[in-house]
């Protein structure tokens, strides 16, 4: 597995390299940046403000390629494939808005603010980490000893979560995380449900939010919009945000209640995986395996042990909050020691999700990166 790993690493750090020698040194002084910045290696974001980086849209074509590229290195083929659909949404929901949205910038909803930084030197012998993202996508990965670490946190969203094409099938890009939930929960007894179902009111956005793993712990509920960003918004605009994330509450019925029930908890919250059906374990393995089917094979193997056995799955926990049925607000989450899946559709008529793959307690690394600097120094 370990050889399998390295050869992904490989494929980064050639990626990686063709793309920093494709720069000059104005580009390369946003694109690269020092790896023990941690405070700015641990930050990430899935909404559309500046993700850190250079963004597609002040690079050549080449530097494009190569930066998807290194996008693809870290994604298998499907997973890439999806990331592409998503960020090609941009235009699609600028339609949906008529066009309007402006954040702050001269186009609020831009596939060119796809954001790539590189810690560090993938030419060296030192740890070094890289970053792509973009309105709902992140990508991160470190790399220690020419060995990929850690893959999380890994986030794709879509809005619009549906959207016609010509012919009888719709464009969903995230359409399997939500019709096997919704298999699964729907799967559940009386008994089960009661567990399972905490409100029947979801939140408008993640509960874990952005934060980063220093950040996400017991009592955490989601943060506000405008919290979700890099840079305070001032004005009109921080009004404006106001409204918005307060109309979207009213929108769903969401009171202090529904938030507490949803509340992040030492002792995850939600039904016992033990508590399910044959059955019922096996659509909620094949829910998580497509979280981790968005990385590479031998990553996605990697994150998959960690509820492969029946008695790691049996551990999780699963809640869900919202409505059961389609187009109605809902969310769920998976969490354990080692693994928490979140996953939100409620914004725009349930028509906008969010969805994260992440391990509370090694995100960006940190265990694997203390270990290395205790052998190495």
């Amino acid at each position: 597995m370990t050889s399998r790993r390295r050869e992904v690493a490989g494929r980064m750090a050639q990626a990686a390299i063709a793309l920093l020698d494709s720069l000059d040194d104005a580009q390369r002084s946003v694109t690269q940046w020092p790896f023990d910045d941690t405070a700015e290696r641990e930050l990430w974001f899935y909404t559309p403000t500046d993700h850190g980086g250079l963004p597609l849209s002040s690079m050549r074509p080449r530097q494009q390629q190569r930066t998807m590229q290194l996008v693809a290195a870290g994604l298998s083929y499907p997973g890439y494939a999806t990331a592409s659909t998503i960020m090609g949404l941009e235009n699609v929901l600028d339609h949906v808005e008529t066009w309007g949205r402006e954040w702050g910038r001269e186009r609020g909803r831009d596939p060119g603010l796809y954001y790539v930084r590189v810690f560090g030197d993938p030419a060296g012998d030192e740890p070094w980490s890289w970053r792509f993202g973009g309105h709902h996508i992140s990508v991160s990965h470190l790399i220690i000893d020419g060995d990929v670490v850690a893959t999380t946190p890994l986030f794709f969203g879509a809005d619009p979560a549906t959207a016609p094409l010509l012919g009888p099938h719709p464009l969903r890009p995230l359409a399997g995380i939500e019709d096997l939930a919704r298999e699964l929960v729907r799967s559940l007894n009386e008994s089960q449900l009661l567990a399972a179902l905490v409100s029947p009111v979801a939140p408008i956005d993640l509960v874990g939010a952005n934060r980063s793993h220093f950040g996400l712990g017991d009592g955490d509920i989601p943060l506000p919009l405008a919290e979700v960003w890099r840079t305070a918004f001032t004005g009109d605009l921080a009004e404006e945000v106001v409204v918005i994330q307060n109309a979207m509450e009213q929108a769903a019925g969401l009171t202090s209640d529904h938030l507490e029930a949803v509340r992040l908890t030492r002792t995850p919250r939600g039904l016992i995986a033990g508590d399910l059906g044959t059955e019922q374990r096996e659509m909620l393995k094949a829910l998580l395996d497509l979280y981790v089917q968005r990385l590479p094979d031998a990553l996605a193997e990697d994150e998959a042990s960690k509820y492969a056995s029946d008695a790691d799955l049996c551990e999780l926990r699963f809640l869900w909050a919202g409505s059961r049925e389609p187009s109605e607000g809902h969310y769920y989450r998976v969490q354990g020691d080692t693994l928490m899946v979140e996953y939100d559709n409620t914004q725009r008529g349930a028509q906008h999700i969010h969805s994260v793959w992440r391990d509370p307690r090694q995100d960006f690394g940190v265990g694997p990166l203390a270990a290395h600097y205790a052998r190495e120094h």
